[in-house]
């Protein structure tokens, strides 16, 4: 089916300076595919304690032609050609702590998962760009040698990762110049981020996979006690996949496919939740707030017994999460992209926390993936090498009557799914704009008690306080994801947890 051209474009994004790269691809002639790589290059130098060139992704593309396309560039687990004794993790713990809440992270260079950014972004403007890779890549050169202020929201997020950005020398240099640390009005700089990426038309993705770079990480790691090997580089490679489809309440979700397993718990959820009506039941009610919980809850237990998706279940196991669901109710940015031709990008991308580690000469922090307890739910480093990681990223699209209705999609490690779902539910059960589906107040269910943000009414946190813990949040916060999504008419939202920047682009 083709898609309906309006004329415009939108993008939303985690940074106004990411928006605008995208934008001014649009606005030069590129595509919607061209603009998304583009923000994720610039996203690399504006957002650098979300996402960067030494992490990996996954981009959701739907061309004006109606075809749909999972590009996976996401992380394998490294120690090709290590013996079995070596593949021994080497972490440095670090707790991050939330205004209300803290998380464990591992990093160091045990932590460190072969990356695969920079191929996939490459891999996507070769497979659908159309404007010349130099034209692509400028914004972000500009910004990178140019520079950044630091804004109200990076500042946050600097901060609160202010161990791992400064483990090193080369992250002391870029994050604590002349020894004081950046903070909210200092302007980042990444020179030589923007030497390399200079290099990439001419060279591509080469040097850093397979050529002298990749010798020089490959031996600081088997100094420093990390895994990562020229193997592993050189074996990087971009997974073309089917992507998920789950219908919803007449209208059909398409989003990130196994192995990764966010995608496939968004899809269960959505399908507990389509067994009840949920419009009746008024947004933010009691009923409404009960629901929502019992449907995270549930997701939880079957993704404990080993059913990731609703095609795990029979429908006798569909039916018996039904109903407990009916008795109960009583480190990652993202960017979407809708063209004025129809096309439609979806974008999720994560360094996780980071591993503290520069790749040499690059001004690019590797990942550490291996250090993320959700990513491993069995245990770190029980995989052998060479397996794509399963993630949390669910980059979608929301379909209507066969033609795209929403760009969507959310950073949030743990919260990424439960984030999408009330985005997803407020669209579609209570009709909400983007924006306000975005802006709406969240919760959460971590497991052990609800997490929950301000603006809920008292009669419904006292009806979930006689059922469960409950934590009650005094500020919005980037705990809650960050859902930037964009409509094909060019209406947008980006997610103000995380200094999210939304425009239309005519």
């Amino acid at each position: 089916m083709t898609a309906s051209r309006s004329g415009q474009a939108g993008v939303a994004s985690g940074h106004p300076r990411v928006t605008e790269a995208a934008a001014e691809i649009l606005r030069a002639g590129g595509n919607a595919f061209d603009a998304v790589v583009a923000a994720g290059f610039a996203a690399t130098v504006a957002e650098p304690a979300l996402t960067s060139l030494g992490g990996g992704g996954f981009l959701l593309a739907r061309t004006a032609q109606g075809h749909a396309v999972l590009f996976d560039f996401f992380v394998d687990t490294p120690g090709r050609g290590l013996p079995a004794g070596q593949l021994e993790p080497h972490f440095l713990p670090v707790t991050v702590r939330f205004p209300a809440s803290e998380q464990i992270f591992n990093v160091g260079m045990g932590s460190v998962a072969a990356p695969g950014a920079l191929r996939g972004y490459l891999h996507v403007h070769r497979r659908l760009g159309r404007l010349p890779l130099r034209e692509v890549l400028a914004p972000a050169v500009h910004l990178a040698r140019a520079g950044v202020t630091i804004n109200h929201k990076q500042a946050y997020f600097l901060d609160l990762l202010t161990p791992i950005m400064t483990l090193t020398a080369a992250g002391r240099a870029l994050f604590a110049p002349g020894g004081c640390y950046l903070g909210e009005g200092d302007v980042h700089r990444n020179p030589d981020l923007a030497a390399f990426l200079e290099t990439l038309p001419a060279d591509g993705e080469r040097e850093f996979y397979q050529g002298e770079l990749a010798r020089r990480i490959a031996r600081e790691m088997a100094e420093g006690g990390g895994l990562l090997t020229e193997t592993d580089l050189a074996a990087c490679r971009v997974i073309e996949r089917e992507p998920l489809s789950v219908h919803y309440r007449g209208g059909r979700l398409l989003t990130n496919p196994p192995p990764s397993f966010g995608g496939s718990l968004l899809a269960l959820a959505l399908r507990l939740l389509e067994a009840r009506e949920v419009t009746p039941l008024g947004f933010g009610s009691p009923a409404h707030l009960t629901l929502l919980v019992a449907v995270m809850g549930e997701v939880d237990r079957r993704r404990i017994e080993g059913y990731l998706s609703p095609t795990d279940l029979d429908s006798t196991g569909l039916a018996e999460s039904r109903d407990r669901v009916r008795v109960a109710s009583g480190g990652t940015t993202h960017v979407s992209v809708c063209d004025a031709e129809g096309n439609a990008a979806s974008m999720t991308t994560s360094n996780g926390e980071g591993s503290g580690y520069f790749a040499p000469g690059t001004g690019i922090m590797l990942n550490n993936m291996m250090g993320e307890d959700d990513l491993h739910p069995e245990g770190f480093h029980v995989s052998p090498p060479g397996l794509r990681v399963a993630s949390m990223m669910a980059p979608s699209l929301l379909l209507a009557g066969g033609a795209v209705r929403l760009t969507l999609g959310s950073g949030g490690s743990k919260r990424i799914r439960t984030a999408l779902l009330q985005v997803i539910s407020n669209t579609v059960d209570f009709g909400m704009k983007p924006r306000d589906a975005v802006e709406a107040p969240r919760l959460h269910w971590d497991g052990e008690r609800i997490q929950i943000e301000p603006g809920f009414s008292e009669p419904a946190l006292a009806a979930l306080a006689e059922r469960w813990p409950v934590n009650r949040w005094t500020v919005q916060d980037v705990y809650f994801g960050g859902v930037h999504a964009v409509a094909p008419d060019g209406a947008g939202a980006g997610d103000p947890r995380r200094g999210g920047c939304a425009a239309t682009v005519a």
